[in-house]
C-alpha cells in the first residue's frame, strides 16, 4: 500500500507557459499536417519526444514518409537539421567529424583542427541506422547519452537541444546490423508507422502529384521550445503515478516478483530503470501538450507501448508461438493494476 504525497503545484507563470505550450502543440500539428497526411497518431509522440529531449527510433516499411516527417518537424521548429544516410562502408569519423592537418594562411604554421561532422546539429536523422556496422552505430552512443563526441582523445560538446531520430526498415534483414540492446535503451520511444488508410492514401497521391509543394512556417523560437522542455521537467508527479510507472516496468522482468506467469513464460529480458524514467518523462510531456498541470496514469499508459516495446525481449517460446514484444506489452498493460494508496 502506497501513501499518496501531494506533489508541488505549478506556479502562475508556469501555468501560463503550460497554456502556451498546449497552443503551440496545436500549431505544430497543423503545420506538420500540411505535409504529412494520415499519420496524426505519430505526430503527437514525436512532439512529446522533443519536449522530453528524448531520442526516438522510427520503424516502418519504405514509403511511409519517415524521413519527411522528421525533416518537416525540423522546419517548423527552425532547428539545424542533418540527415545521415547510414551505409555499410560508413566510418565513425563520417558521423562525428575528424582532426585534419591544416596550414595557417598568415603564419604558415601547421596544426590539427577538428572539423565537425553531421552530428553537430539540433535534430539528427540517422536514416536506416541498422545498415551500418556496430562500430559506426556506437559513434552515436556517447552523443546520445553524454551530448559530447570524442575525436583523437579530445572531447567536443554538442550544442543543445540535441535529439536523434533513427529510422529502420523492418522487412529487410539481409545486410543489416541489428542495434545492440545497450543502444536501443538510449532511445526513449520506439514508434511503428503503419500504412495509411485508403482515404489518406488517396489524399497523399493527390497532394504529391501536382506542380506545387505545401509551405510550412516556423511555429516557435528555439528559446520557447527550450522553455517548454524545462517546463516538462517541472510538471509535478505524484508518488502514486511514479509507483505505477515503476511497477509497470518491473512487471516486464521475468525474474521479478511482480511479473505475471505470462511474462515468465514469454520474456527473456525486461525493461530496465531507464524505462521507468521515460514513462514518467513521456507522461509529463503529454500533460504539457494537453495543458494539464500534473501527470496521470492514463498518460503513462499512453506512452507505455512506445517506451517498453524495444526494451522487452521475447524468448524462444514466444518466437515459436508468434508472440512479439508488442503483444507482450499489450498484455502487461491490460493485466497490471494501479497500486492501492491511501489519502
Amino acid at each position: 500500500m502506497t501513501v499518496a504525497t501531494p506533489p508541488p503545484a505549478l506556479g502562475r507563470s508556469d501555468l501560463e507557459l503550460l497554456q502556451q505550450a498546449s497552443e503551440t502543440f496545436q500549431l505544430l500539428k497543423r503545420e506538420i499536417g500540411k505535409v504529412i497526411i494520415g499519420q496524426e497518431e505519430i505526430v503527437r509522440p514525436i512532439i512529446s519526444a522533443v519536449l522530453s529531449q528524448g531520442h526516438t527510433l522510427v520503424v516502418g516499411v519504405p514509403g511511409l514518409a519517415k524521413t519527411l516527417l522528421v525533416k518537416t518537424l525540423a522546419q517548423v521548429l527552425d532547428w539545424r537539421f542533418k540527415r545521415i544516410q547510414f551505409t555499410p562502408d560508413m566510418m565513425p569519423a563520417d558521423v562525428i567529424g575528424m582532426e585534419l592537418l591544416q596550414d595557417d594562411p598568415t603564419t604558415g604554421v601547421r596544426s590539427m583542427r577538428f572539423v565537425p561532422g553531421p552530428l553537430f546539429a539540433n535534430i539528427i536523422l540517422a536514416d536506416e541506422i541498422n545498415r551500418t556496422p556496430p562500430k559506426t552505430q556506437s559513434a552515436l552512443l556517447e552523443a546520445m547519452q553524454e551530448y559530447t563526441v570524442t575525436s583523437m582523445g579530445k572531447g567536443h560538446v554538442l550544442e543543445r537541444p540535441f535529439i536523434v531520430f533513427a529510422t529502420q526498415n523492418p522487412i529487410e534483414q539481409e545486410g543489416t546490423y541489428p542495434l545492440p540492446e545497450a543502444q536501443l535503451d538510449r532511445f526513449m520511444f520506439s514508434l511503428w508507422m503503419e500504412y495509411p488508410s485508403r482515404d489518406d492514401e488517396e489524399n497523399i497521391v493527390l497532394a504529391t502529384t501536382i506542380d506545387s509543394a505545401p509551405e510550412v512556417r516556423q511555429v516557435c523560437s528555439i528559446e520557447q521550445m527550450v522553455a517548454f522542455q524545462h517546463l516538462v521537467r517541472r510538471v509535478p508527479v505524484s508518488r502514486h503515478a511514479v509507483s505505477y510507472a515503476v511497477g509497470l516496468a518491473r512487471s516486464t522482468r521475468p525474474n521479478d516478483p511482480e511479473a505475471s506467469d505470462y511474462v515468465k513464460k514469454y520474456v527473456a529480458w525486461g525493461a530496465g530503470p531507464r524505462a521507468s524514467q521515460h514513462l514518467i518523462l513521456g507522461a509529463k510531456a503529454l500533460a504539457v501538450l494537453d495543458g494539464k498541470p500534473t501527470v496521470s496514469t492514463e498518460g503513462i499508459r499512453e506512452v507505455a507501448g512506445l517506451v517498453l516495446r524495444h526494451r522487452v525481449l521475447p524468448n524462444y517460446t514466444a518466437s515459436g508461438e508468434g508472440i512479439d514484444s508488442a503483444r507482450i506489452i499489450r498484455h502487461v498493460i491490460d493485466d497490471f493494476n494501479e497500486p492501492v494508496y491511501t489519502e
